[in-house]
């Protein structure tokens, strides 16, 4: 969420490093600070502010931070709350600044370790430790760069951090480790930066740092290290300047830019969350940890396809967790009294963070037994992330379609985050949050299989075009994937349908089956699977037509009444993440076939800002 820019140039830098401060400002954030060489790089200046880069930029134009080489940062409180003091740039001494993205994991015994050698802290923050500890090996080395790669080698967790020494005023060192980093190539000049929106103005080359490099850049040369040796200019990645969200980027839709772009919203959402075997729960703020240990119940509250994530989350945390887990339409839970179990965290999730049933829920959540207020949102400074106690943002993007795609598949990964973060403190094993973090890291690659579906799912949509209705089908974690299908399909082709739990079929929904009703069916391969297949027998022997989605390894065969349409074989834990991608790319084919507005449907709005 934080973001870190850098450059070394020949020419005045301050601008350059608070506008690119003021690009990334989407991220999310609660300080900022610039450290820059002096003139003549004796010396490291440091400024730092509380609040909006705009507050940095005012005493910047008091102060007048002058240098060509310097290192600035945008920072969301993880550890330490919101301070001068936790705002980086943090130094070392006078002689070594350095700004980061991320979370130590191991921060406390390294902390312990310095402060036997003699090291002063002067913040709360896990940052602190890596200044000390490089300040420390590059003296041992007598190298910035050998240093750096020394002290990495000690750190755990997730990161992306950029340094600066006095003794090496001509460069910067920048590294990731499981947090983006981009360098920018310039002419006599080059830039790192957390994401290439901060750079646009002054470069529109780029390298796209790999996990475990490191690179140190100078006017006139970039030197990275790590397993990819392939030549500067065959890792250079133009960028068109004219490129941004609202750019639909070859694609005939937004929508389907945004369906094609979860892989990607995936990736982002991961980063700096998961380190190779653990959730770094301090990303969800500061008291996250003692919050998620004091935890006996979650409650959670949303709206439309956010209620369908908080279906499926549900599922996760009652198995994976073991503790009670309630979820709520927002515009229901405020207008009823609700018994509140002591200890319960209450969550809500909103794409915009301004819903306006959702917000009121959140407002009235004046009970003693909610034990904090944590908000799981794609824009950073909305009303909603303001006034929770804590927050994880979705990092999805900006996601123009009325209809959420993205957002949706993000706040999933989000969710799962929360169940695993609150099931180390409930008994999950060690190996087991391995086993699903693994799962997570492979997520974006298993989704772009999923969007290979896309041409055999734009057929299957021609037989849609006629209906009038449709009915959606799922069992356990894939009923909810069954209801956002069936939502899909009537907000952007008009199409009523609805979604039902399979096993609910005989107890009324059997009455409307018939040759024209399509059915659709999410059949992974799991424990329900046999029981899913007598349903749909149900549904064969009243005249119906099927289209099951269905596991590769599932044995579903296309036959008459049947049309089976194979998705990879994925972990049952995951699954819903997987199945929910043809069900949007069904509907998208569906309402571009039956000619609607599908960015726009009619009667709709993307935020709900009123009841």
């Amino acid at each position: 969420m934080c973001g870190i820019v850098g450059a070394v140039t020949k020419r005045e830098v301050s601008g350059i490093l608070l506008e690119g401060l003021q690009r990334l400002e989407y991220r999310g954030y609660d300080s900022a600070g610039i450290a820059v060489f002096t003139t003549d790089r004796s010396a490291i200046q440091r400024l730092r502010t509380v609040g909006k880069v705009n507050e940095l930029v005012k005493a910047n134009s008091q102060a007048r931070l002058q240098g060509q080489t310097g290192i600035a940062h945008t920072r969301w409180a993880t550890h330490g709350k919101p301070s001068e003091s936790n705002a980086h740039p943090h130094m070392s001494g006078d002689k070594i600044s350095l700004v980061h993205n991320g979370i130590v994991e191991n921060h406390e015994q390294l902390r312990a370790e310095l402060q036997q050698q003699g090291y002063e802290f002067l913040s709360d923050t896990d940052t602190e430790v890596i200044v000390h500890l490089f300040n420390r090996e590059t003296e041992a080395c007598g190298s910035l760069l050998e240093g750096v790669k020394r002290s990495i080698r000690l750190l755990t967790g997730a990161f992306a951090i950029g340094v600066m020494h006095t003794d090496y005023p001509d460069s910067i060192v920048a590294a990731r480790i499981g947090s983006p980093l981009v360098v920018g190539i310039g002419i006599g000049e080059n830039f790192i930066a957390s994401d290439p929106q901060a750079l646009r103005p002054v470069t529109d080359r780029f390298i796209f740092l790999e996990e475990g490099e490191l690179v140190e850049i100078s006017t006139d040369q970039i030197a990275i290290y790590g397993l990819n040796q392939e030549s500067i200019e065959s890792r250079t990645v133009h960028i068109d300047q004219h490129l941004d969200a609202m750019d639909k980027d070859g694609f005939r839709h937004y929508m389907l830019k945004e369906i094609f772009e979860q892989p990607l919203a995936v990736r982002t959402t991961l980063d700096e969350r998961v380190s190779d075997r653990h959730v770094l729960e301090a990303a969800f703020g500061v008291e996250a940890t003692g919050v998620f240990r004091d935890t006996k119940a979650v409650q959670i509250v949303a709206c439309g396809s956010s209620y369908y994530t908080a279906l499926i989350a549900r599922y996760w945390i009652e198995e994976l967790v073991g503790i009670p887990c309630m979820v709520e339409i927002a515009s229901e839970i405020r207008y009823r009294s609700v018994a509140v179990q002591e200890g319960t965290l209450f969550v809500t999730i909103s794409q915009s963070g301004e819903t306006a049933d959702t917000l009121a829920a959140l407002r009235a959540t004046d009970d003693p037994n909610y034990l904090a207020r944590l908000s799981i949102c794609n824009v950073p400074n909305s009303t909603i992330v303001r006034e929770s106690d804590l927050s994880l943002l979705i990092q999805a993007g900006p996601e123009i379609c009325v209809a959420s795609t993205k957002a949706f598949t993000a706040q999933l990964v989000d969710l799962l985050l929360l169940t695993i973060a609150l099931g180390k403190h409930n008994g999950m094993s060690e190996d087991l949050e391995t086993e699903l973090v693994t799962e997570l890291r492979q997520l974006p690659d298993q989704l772009v299989k999923a969007l290979e579906l896309n041409s055999e799912i734009k057929i299957v949509a021609e037989e849609f075009i006629e209906k009038e209705h449709a009915l959606f089908l799922g069992r356990g974690s894939h009923f909810p994937v069954a209801l956002e299908g069936a939502l899909k399909l009537k907000e952007i082709s008009y199409i009523h349908a609805e979604g039902y739990p399979a096993g609910e079929l005989k107890h009324g929904p059997l009455a409307l089956v018939d040759d024209n009703m399509p059915i659709v069916a999410v059949a992974p391969n799991d424990e329900l699977l046999e029981k899913l297949k007598s349903n749909l027998q149900e549904v064969k022997a009243r005249g119906g037509q099927l289209y099951v989605f269905a596991d590769a390894d599932a044995d579903f065969y296309d036959e008459e009444q049947c049309r089976v349409i194979s998705v990879p074989p994925t972990h049952p834990i995951t699954s819903p993440i997987i199945y929910t991608i043809p069900m949007q790319l069904l509907s998208y084919h569906v309402a571009v076939l039956k000619g609607t507005d599908v960015d726009q449907p009619r009667n709709l709005a993307k935020s709900v800002t009123v009841e």
